[in-house]
């Protein structure tokens, strides 16, 4: 056990490598949130992201070089998007096949700072959806939690709780290591009942777990080794078998499959020495659940928390976010009320953990309001469905200067386009040419196609479909800029638009 003098350096200068895990899908947070543009990736609080504040926090961290970014495969260009808006460039883009919990995370992020960086390096593994309103508190945490992870503590940070809170984790402290408040781990604790949180509150000796860690590469990779063998190495076979293409870096599919899906707390943090606390009183939330807006500041003299288009009768600490329409209450008192362009959510607060539910129901009914909202990102830009019905649906298209569609086919459907803004380039069959603004044309059934924009603005065109099935897995690419035509061909009735 270390001292209560301040940590000898063991390496002046080790690199800090910060690792933003973004593969979350948020589901507590529908309808805002869908499994194709989950929560981390929403700007629930501030004009930027929980991604993008997250990225920003990051590299503001002294000596921390370039972040690294877990995400999943169906995010990635949201990923590449979001951190090319707020100027910051990855060290790189690891992508996940599938979920499989923070354990596997952990293990490939110290795998790859490893190779990169040597054993020594410090990853600095952070979630993507949190939010953080003092950045100087967490800036200096995290220094205290770089000097003990070089000294070989695998460090957790302990946010100072604020509330009796039920639903999260807790950590006991122990006896101090060093300055800045770094202490030794007692104890993880399981979420308690709302007399324990309570009394937990009273010591002072009790933090939430706020799921953020920082150790040093060779020291969690013998941990590992030594208590999840099969994960060390399927989570090494998956970094050293991926392909690295347009800039991502896409593991292994069977060895990541392979990897234990089970948390960081359970399978490694509750059962090794030498953990290490460093406390956080930042303005730490967990943006987890619509009841998260419950602990900002409400915009009204009877604590209503309100978004959007909004207006309230007699109505009593209620939160509502409105996206596109009008929302009026009248005497309505703690209630959620959520609008999005197809979905409304009504819940009494208390309730707020439920919403799981529903998008369970809607996974089971083959709903896809659980996926997309009816505006749907791609790569080049975005279309949203205007109407759809028998035979027949319409969108509106918005491709960015510079960008194209991948060259492609349809089997069971023709189309029609109308520019309303802009320039396109359109190739059809052998033919390529020049539409402006109030032109159109007309893709037959079969006939290979594709849409660039050929000016400096944004190509704004309306597409209308006809034909006996419209679903977006109607399509054959020939060539994609974006590298997706293998993610085409294999993935029958998904939603893979061009």
């Amino acid at each position: 056990m270390a001292t209560s003098q301040e940590f000898p350096v063991k390496n002046a200068d080790p690199v800090l490598v910060p690792v933003l895990l973004a593969g979350g899908t948020g589901t507590r947070l529908w309808p805002l949130s869908r499994e194709q543009y989950p929560k981390q990736f929403l700007s629930l609080i501030g004009s930027l992201s929980l991604f993008q504040q997250t990225a920003q926090r990051a590299t503001g961290i002294d000596g921390a070089v370039a972040p690294m970014v877990l995400g999943s495969h169906d995010h990635r260009f949201v990923i590449a998007e979001q951190l090319q808006d707020i100027a910051v460039k990855p060290s790189a883009i690891l992508l996940e096949p599938e979920s499989r919990n923070t354990l596997a995370a952990a293990a490939i992020a110290a795998h790859h700072v490893a190779v990169e960086h040597g054993e020594d390096a410090l990853a600095f593994l952070m979630a993507a959806d949190h939010f953080i309103s003092d950045v100087e508190a967490f800036r200096l945490a995290s220094c205290a939690a770089a000097s003990a992870a070089n000294q070989d503590h695998i460090v957790t940070f302990g946010i100072t709780p604020t509330r009796p809170e039920t639903g999260y984790g807790y950590i006991k402290g122990g006896a101090p290591l060093g300055g800045a408040g770094v202490r030794e781990v007692e104890s993880f604790v399981e979420k308690p009942d709302v007399d324990t949180a309570r009394r937990f509150l009273a010591t002072g000796d009790y933090f939430w777990n706020g799921g953020m860690f920082v150790f040093r590469c060779g020291r969690f990779l013998d941990e590992l080794r030594r208590l999840e063998p099969e994960t060390f190495e399927q989570s090494r076979q998956a970094l050293h078998k991926a392909r690295h293409e347009n800039g991502f870096t896409e593991l292994d599919p069977e060895a990541f499959r392979l990897c234990r899906s089970e948390s960081i707390d359970y399978a490694v943090m509750e059962k090794v020495g030498r953990i290490a606390l460093v406390p956080l009183d930042a303005g730490w939330e967990d943006v987890g659940a619509w009841d998260y807006l419950d602990r900002m500041p409400g915009v009204d003299p009877r604590d209503n928390h309100t978004h959007g288009d909004v207006l309230l009768e007699d109505a009593t600490g209620n939160l509502v976010h409105s996206s596109n329409r009008l929302i009026a209450l009248i005497g309505v008192r703690d209630h959620i009320v959520v609008e999005t362009d197809d979905a409304v959510l009504v819940a009494p607060k208390d309730r707020a953990q439920e919403v799981r539910r529903v998008v369970q129901s809607l996974k089971h009914a083959k709903r896809t309001e659980v996926e997309n909202h009816r505006r749907v990102y791609r790569p080049w830009g975005f279309y949203e469905t205007i109407a759809l019905g028998d035979r027949f649906q319409v969108k509106r298209i918005c491709v960015k200067p510079g960008h194209k569609l991948s060259l492609q086919m349809h089997y069971h459907r023709a189309e029609h386009w109308v520019i309303v803004k802009g320039t396109a380039r359109v190739t059809i069959a052998a033919k390529t040419f020049i539409l402006s603004e109030d032109q159109s044309t007309y893709i037959r059934l079969g006939n290979t196609h594709r849409l660039e924009n050929a000016g400096r603005i944004p190509l704004e065109l309306i597409e209308v479909q006809t034909g006996v099935y419209l679903g977006e897995d109607d399509i054959v690419r020939f060539s994609d800029a974006y590298g997706r035509i293998e993610a085409a061909t294999e993935t029958a009735g998904s939603a893979h638009v061009a």
